[in-house]
């Protein structure tokens, strides 16, 4: 399900570059001067919520493949439940990822996740490789600065 959610991001990433593309040639109808205003909008982005919304966004998406035990978007806190990937149905994981600011940074972002087997019928704790970890910060990183070139090029 992760790679679904990976390839996904891949897909969208690919649309959004070609439109900022399109846009950055010329063929996006506004100003140097309206451009530049839109950029500075949406590298503040002020927002509702304590935290930066693309980064905020960007893991909704990405850890939307578990369902939800916690989502506070003013303390930037998103805590999954445990989640089975129906082809390994001995091995679960939760996932928590923090947005630590309201700047779009990667070290605004902290992700930890928890990974549990199946032996002779009781969960046990297991060991997280560590490249699971930084690859759902990559993926979480690459989405929100997609969704603020999506922004910015409207």
């Amino acid at each position: 399900m992760l790679r679904a959610v990976s390839l996904g991001l891949v897909i969208a990433g690919g649309f959004s570059l070609s439109a900022c593309g399109a846009f950055h040639h010329g063929l996006g109808g506004r100003s140097a001067a309206q451009r530049e205003r839109r950029a500075d909008i949406a590298a503040s982005q002020v927002t509702t919520i304590g935290v930066n919304a693309y980064l905020w966004r960007a893991a909704l998406d990405t850890l939307s493949f578990a369902p939800m035990a916690q989502v506070d978007s003013n303390g930037g806190v998103i805590v999954t439940d445990w989640y089975t990937n129906p082809n390994s149905p001995n091995e679960r994981v939760k996932v928590t990822a923090t947005i630590l600011d309201r700047d779009l940074r990667a070290d605004a972002l902290r992700v930890a996740a928890s990974r549990q087997v199946l032996t002779n019928g009781i969960w046990v704790d297991a060991p997280v490789a560590a490249a699971t970890v930084q690859r759902l910060e990559d993926i979480i990183l690459t989405r929100a600065r997609d969704l603020r070139r999506t922004a910015i090029a409207r």
